[in-house]
């Protein structure tokens, strides 16, 4: 997934730093969405970085680009399922043990009232397959 994010970013003539990737790669290899704080707790770990201002553009850059989701549920950020492909995520938040998943939402019947949808993104909290067998116990 980082050399496909690597690769978008040469194709869109994006600038893609090593604050940016490490950024990337922090959240592709959580498997859950993580709070800006908690990146810059790992970027600083790596000797990339230090000042709060980081924690908020790294991510905002992913976001912006597409390569990572904004939860505002949880106040923080998860990597995207489907990187460079215009889509609209659902993202599933599980109750029980805080993963993070994504699926895509069905498009919008537009027709109505004349509003064009240019994006949406669906934030849905429940528990996780793990979560309903542990609580079926």
């Amino acid at each position: 997934m980082l050399s496909s994010a690597e690769a978008e970013c040469k194709a869109r003539g994006l600038q893609s730093t090593p604050v940016r990737r490490r950024t990337l790669e922090i959240l592709l290899e959580a498997h859950a969405a993580m709070g800006a704080y908690d990146v810059l707790a790992r970027l600083v770990a790596d000797g990339l970085g230090s000042k709060p201002p980081v924690a908020y553009r790294a991510p905002g850059f992913l976001v912006d680009n597409g390569f990572a989701h904004r939860v505002e549920r949880l106040n923080a950020f998860v990597a995207c399922a489907v990187p460079g492909q215009t889509h609209d995520p659902v993202i599933l938040i599980c109750r029980g043990c805080g993963i993070v998943a994504e699926t895509q939402a069905r498009p919008l019947d537009t027709a109505s009232g004349g509003f064009q949808v240019e994006s949406t993104v669906v934030e849905a909290e429940g528990l996780c397959p793990a979560c309903q067998d542990s609580a079926a116990c």
